[in-house]
């Protein structure tokens, strides 16, 4: 019996219905284990297809969010280093077998859905991705805390949004929740403006110094803008040269000059009242400890001073 049209359409429609539950019965009765040992095996047998991405675009073609991919580097199959000029997208995704057939094997799949772990994730983009900016990633603070890489970036868009500095903050204070209403707090670093970048300071592949700082340590990042503060002086205030965080909060604070306590308090935290002129406790806003800038009233060269007499701080 010849078929027509709409019941081959029928059917058509019936097979990739069919053929979409059994990918999901799969998919959902297979442990992580099992998936990483098919993989494995297909690894192993090299079962890639001859036909690279035409075969994946058989089934594909109508996901806007894959066809994406083909509007950047990874989809360009005249860029060397591309996906797309070799395996294509089974140099992500792993040799297809017979994904694509009856027996819908696993591919290697990114994102939370996953059910490959952070770790090999990871090493997939690692495997092309290696230069200076990323190599402290293993064991920096991303990696131990089990981040992948397809949580910040995307791979199957025009224009990975992470990768535009004006994004940066709503990236990572997807995450970094404190730090983002540190940042909106009255004194902070101009983030919310643009002016500044959560990359200035920090690099999230990793780096063999705290908080994945760009410089060498937290005072290094801070003279990049505040080289007034650098010194040497001759008076050196010991908080100063120690470490900024000590008395500043990077992000914002509600105090002046992103003060992690406001002066007095701040002071005495290390400075006992005792013997002191004033009392801070006493007296209102004419009191010149607690009133104005309290403290840095008098001691106004509080980071350092060159003057000979300025053992106080105080020119």
């Amino acid at each position: 019996m010849k078929l027509t049209k709409p019941i081959t359409a029928v059917l058509l429609a019936a097979l990739t219905l069919s053929g979409q539950a059994l990918a999901a019965k799969w998919d959902e009765t297979m442990s992580p284990e099992e998936v990483e040992q098919v993989l494995e095996t297909k690894f192993a047998e090299g079962k890639y297809s001859p036909k690279g991405a035409d075969s994946c675009m058989m089934c594909h073609r109508r996901s806007d969010e894959v066809k994406a991919i083909f509007n950047n580097v990874h989809g360009d199959p005249s860029h060397p280093k591309s996906p797309m000029a070799e395996l294509q997208c089974e140099a992500c995704h792993g040799p297809q077998g017979s994904h694509n057939r009856g027996g819908r094997e696993p591919m290697i799949t990114f994102g939370p859905n996953s059910t490959l772990s952070a770790e090999k994730q990871n090493s997939v983009c690692m495997s092309c991705h290696q230069d200076d900016k990323r190599m402290a990633w293993n064991g920096g603070h991303h990696d131990i805390a089990d981040v992948s890489c397809a949580s910040c970036h995307q791979v199957h868009t025009h224009q990975d949004k992470v990768l535009v500095k004006q994004n940066q903050l709503e990236v990572c204070s997807a995450c970094h929740t404190k730090q983002k209403n540190d940042a909106l707090k009255r004194s902070a670093h101009p983030l919310k403006w643009s002016q500044m970048f959560c990359s200035d300071c920090h690099n999230p592949h990793g780096t063999l110094t705290e908080a994945d700082l760009v410089k060498p340590s937290i005072n290094e990042s801070c003279y990049e803008c505040h080289a007034e503060k650098r010194g040497p002086h001759l008076w050196e205030h010991a908080p100063v040269t120690e470490n900024c965080v000590a008395c500043h909060n990077p992000h914002g604070s509600v105090n002046e000059a992103m003060l992690k306590t406001r002066a007095p308090q701040l002071c005495q935290q290390c400075h006992a009242s005792d013997g002191h002129v004033s009392n801070p406790y006493t007296g209102g806003n004419d009191n010149a400890f607690t009133g104005g800038r309290s403290c840095l009233n008098c001691h106004t060269q509080i980071h350092g001073s060159n003057h000979p007499s300025g053992k106080l701080f105080q020119r």
